[in-house]
C-alpha cells in the first residue's frame, strides 16, 4: 500500500504555484507579465528582450529573480512585491484538500519561490488558511532558488526539519532533485507525469492522493 511508503514521514513540504491550487487558475499568466514589464523597466529593454530574459534566467538560474540579482545585482523585495501584486479572483476555497492536509500527522509547511506573504495570500483564498506550522518563502532561503539544494538546506536547518523523515510534493520536478538527493519522499504534482528517477510518485489530484496517505 502507498500509505506504508510515508508511514516513516514526519514533515509534509508542499510546493505552493501549481502545486495547493490547480495550474487551470494559470495565476502565473500574470506573475509572467508583471515580471516581463519589471525587467523592461529596470534594464532598459524592450519587452521581447526582456520576455527573452525572464525565460533565460528562469532556466539558467531557477527563478527570474536569481539571475537579475547573479547579472544585474537587482534589489529582491521590491521586485517581489511587484511581481506578486496580482488578481487572486481564479482562485477558490477546496475544502476537501483542507480535510486532507489537516488530517497528515505531524508538521506541515509550504516552502515557495515566491514571497511568503503572496503565499499566505493565496492560502487564504484557497481556505487553506491556519493549516501549516510554517510558511517559507525565497526570502527564507537568502533569496536562493529551488531547485538549489543550498535553498532547501536554509530552509529545513531553519525548521529543524529532518529531511528523511519527511516529504516534498511539487509541480516543478527540477525541484525535486534535491529533495530525492537529502533523503526526502518526493511527489510530483502535475497534469502529466515525469519519469525522472528523482521522483518517487506522481499525482494530477493532490486532494486524491492525500486520501491515499491518510484514508
Amino acid at each position: 500500500m502507498i500509505a506504508q511508503q510515508f508511514s516513516h514521514v514526519r514533515a509534509w513540504v508542499f510546493d505552493l504555484d501549481n502545486t495547493l491550487y490547480p495550474p487551470s487558475a494559470r495565476l502565473f499568466d500574470q506573475i509572467e507579465v508583471r515580471m516581463t514589464a519589471w525587467v523592461m523597466q529596470a534594464l532598459g529593454v524592450d519587452a521581447p528582450e526582456a520576455d527573452r530574459l525572464r525565460r533565460h534566467y528562469w532556466a539558467l538560474y531557477g527563478t527570474t529573480l536569481a539571475g537579475l540579482m547573479h547579472e544585474h545585482g537587482v534589489d529582491p523585495a521590491p521586485y517581489l512585491t511587484d511581481v506578486h501584486d496580482i488578481s487572486l479572483a481564479a482562485l477558490a476555497p477546496d475544502p476537501d484538500l483542507a480535510a486532507r492536509i489537516r488530517a497528515l500527522p505531524g508538521r506541515r509547511i509550504v516552502f515557495t519561490n515566491g514571497c511568503a506573504p503572496y503565499a499566505e495570500r493565496v492560502l487564504a483564498a484557497r481556505g487553506l488558511s491556519g493549516l501549516f506550522d510554517a510558511v517559507y518563502g525565497v526570502e527564507h532561503a537568502g533569496f536562493r532558488p529551488k531547485p538549489e539544494r543550498a535553498a532547501f538546506e536554509t530552509v529545513f536547518a531553519s525548521d529543524r526539519l529532518e529531511p528523511s523523515q519527511a516529504a516534498m510534493f511539487e509541480d516543478d520536478p527540477r525541484n525535486l532533485a534535491a529533495p530525492h538527493a537529502m533523503g526526502m519522499r518526493t511527489v510530483h504534482v502535475a497534469p502529466l507525469a515525469d519519469p525522472a528517477p528523482h521522483i518517487h510518485h506522481h499525482t494530477d489530484d493532490l486532494a486524491a492522493f492525500l486520501a491515499r496517505l491518510t484514508g
